[in-house]
């Protein structure tokens, strides 16, 4: 069985909204190896510890570290570091046993009023997930922070009962259900989990180097001048090793972007 991590970036809302676009990134490892990842995570937790004085037991909120917002900010790291401590927690992510998949819904391109952001976004997640592991009759469950749990719950139940999934042969979208998840979503508040953590750092990542694809151009001008367009493409090819990149072809990190 597989224990699948979700956060995001972003709001959900829609047509009303403060951000044009919407991330969910679920991180997936299977039950087996989740006490080598976590002890991983926590030595690396560890050395920033030592090296740079970033208490272990303090939640990474990456968002809040980058711009350099408290509880950060009195700890006095340069910009510099900072983008370092990001590229080492990417090459950390990607050595470790666990896949990734991202979805983005760009609400510029959404044409109904009544686009269901969240809902949506969790049913293309859990589709991907579920193509990933069925090959080898795999199941799963969803952990994720506190907000969104009652509408993530509906959904989950929703695609389980009935689903349907455009086709690429035929204009009419054919039934197939959710056969893989097990379970409703359960919710873990984020500061007690180091995995929830790393898919917030990934969903911030992916926000960003969507904004730069995209060519959306709505970048928070609180952002330090040395995380742009190119330190963002290379903390995304520090992440590759973990990413799914056969979610979809039409991005080179397997960036799943709706409405098409």
């Amino acid at each position: 069985m597989y224990i699948a991590y979700y956060d995001e970036a972003g709001d959900d809302g829609y047509p009303k909204y403060s951000s044009p676009l919407f991330v969910l990134s679920a991180v997936y490892l299977h039950y087996s190896n989740w006490k080598d990842i976590f002890e991983n995570i926590r030595n690396f937790r560890k050395q920033l510890k030592r090296d740079y004085n970033i208490p272990v037991k303090i939640e990474f909120h990456t968002r809040h570290f980058a711009l350099n917002k408290n509880p950060y900010r009195s700890l006095q790291i340069s910009d510099d570091d900072r983008l370092s401590i990001l590229k080492l927690f990417c090459e950390l992510i990607s050595n470790l046993d666990m896949r990734i998949i991202n979805i983005v819904i760009n609400k510029k391109n959404v044409v109904t009023k009544d686009y269901n952001v969240l809902d949506n976004v969790l049913k293309y997640s859990i589709q991907r997930i579920e193509n990933d592991l069925i090959k080898s009759s795999k199941k799963f469950m969803i952990i994720t922070d506190q907000g969104r749990i009652g509408k993530m719950r509906m959904t989950a139940r929703k695609i389980q009962k009935i689903n349907f999934i455009p086709s690429k042969f035929n204009t009419k979208p054919y039934r197939k259900e959710i056969q893989s998840l097990i379970e409703d979503p359960l919710q873990k508040d984020s500061r007690e989990s180091y995995f929830i953590q790393i898919a917030d750092l990934i969903s911030f990542i992916i926000y960003n180097y969507s904004i730069y694809k995209l060519g959306i151009n709505e970048f928070s001008n609180r952002m330090p001048k040395n995380l742009n367009e190119i330190t963002f493409i290379e903390l995304m090819e520090r992440l590759k090793g973990s990413l799914n990149l056969n979610a979809t072809k039409s991005d080179k990190y397997g960036v799943v972007y709706y409405p098409k």
